[in-house]
């Protein structure tokens, strides 16, 4: 039996869109919308596994009876302790936390989620160090308008860079899909990548 290269993706973000794309997996794009707010007292591993394996499921119930190619859904969570930062409201919102990620470290959790004929999960976690930010210089980030939308209020892939003194851990995970839990995923369920 010759294993399949294609898969479905269940998500919008054009970073996870690139990061398959550089690993030379073949997919297809399927919207979908989940609630992402916590459960109350959910910790924060559960609440990425649960994420990704819900957006997975939403993405597999668009499918053709048929269609047997698995969906890929995937969660991502900045951590301080055990609360999860989420995605700024508004300027103040991203400019506080910001703040609060200031000349410390912290996790980002990034879950991956395959289902189809089952269901597999995998989690990377890594910790992030932070210089010390000055209100000036968190606020003339917010207005770049790239940390908008964004788990934690920054994207390592764009200015936030030169804020990282220190990542231990998946730098693919921090943007969003970490490539090595994703391909032994992908492996798991026969398909191929080049």
């Amino acid at each position: 039996m010759s294993a399949t290269k294609h898969i479905y993706l269940a998500s919008a973000s054009p970073r996870r869109q690139e990061l398959l794309q550089q690993i030379g997996v073949e997919f297809s794009l399927l919207q979908i919308e989940v609630d992402e707010t916590p459960v109350p007292g959910e910790k924060p591993e559960a609440f990425v596994r649960r994420l990704a394996l819900e957006k997975a499921r939403a993405g597999r119930t668009q499918l053709d009876a048929g269609d047997t190619q698995p969906v890929l859904g995937a969660d991502t969570a900045v951590v301080i302790g055990d609360t999860i930062m989420g995605k700024p409201h508004d300027r103040e919102h991203g400019v506080a936390m910001l703040q609060a990620l200031s000349g410390r470290t912290h996790k980002v959790m990034t879950a991956v989620a395959l289902v189809g004929d089952h269901e597999a999960v995998r989690i990377s976690t890594s910790h992030v160090t932070f210089d010390t930010l000055g209100t000036a210089a968190c606020e003339a980030y917010w207005s770049s308008g790239e940390p908008v939308d964004k788990a934690g209020g920054y994207a390592i892939q764009g200015r936030a860079a030169a804020f990282v003194a220190n990542l231990e851990g998946s730098y693919s995970g921090v943007v969003g899909l970490p490539l090595y839990e994703t391909a032994a995923l992908l492996r798991e369920f026969d398909i191929y990548i080049p």
